[in-house]
């Protein structure tokens, strides 16, 4: 999706296909080296093993990015967007509850998330020398500073 938005809006994209620490560092160094960089990393099951990583090689190179889970941003990540999990969870449980009473999981709809939110860590805005406009700063569901 991000590779067939981005050149409609003038913006390069290079993805890094994720298979190990050393790789995401190589990757991640060479992409910082561009000007005008971001980073905007998505869900995979080894983005979440190498989350401490990402966010420490971001800060080192002073790349903003944007995450897709909140524990992210809250341990040291500019911003992260994404679905609620306490909801996803909550939505689960509903799942759960009515198979329980009979109902067939084929049967069941699927179910997309209806709540997402948004974290902003302006202390490491401040670190990268980025200024979050205020009207941003007043849609966010958490703000860290």
């Amino acid at each position: 999706m991000i590779q067939s938005v981005a050149p409609s809006i003038g913006v390069d994209v290079s993805a890094i296909n994720i298979r190990d620490a050393g790789q995401i560092e190589q990757d991640i160094t060479r992409f910082a080296s561009s000007p005008n960089g971001g980073l905007i990393w998505t869900a995979s099951a080894l983005s979440v093993v190498h989350q401490k990583l990402v966010v420490a090689l971001a800060a080192q190179h002073k790349l903003p990015a944007v995450y897709y889970r909140r524990y992210y941003a809250t341990s040291g990540g500019l911003i992260s967007y994404g679905p609620d999990i306490d909801e996803q969870f909550r939505g689960a449980a509903r799942y759960v509850d009515r198979i329980l009473k009979g109902e067939k999981p084929a049967d069941l709809p699927v179910q997309a998330p209806t709540k997402y939110e948004l974290v902003i860590n302006l202390k490491t805005a401040k670190a990268l020398g980025l200024s979050v406009p205020q009207s941003l700063v007043s849609r966010a569901d958490e703000v860290i500073e």
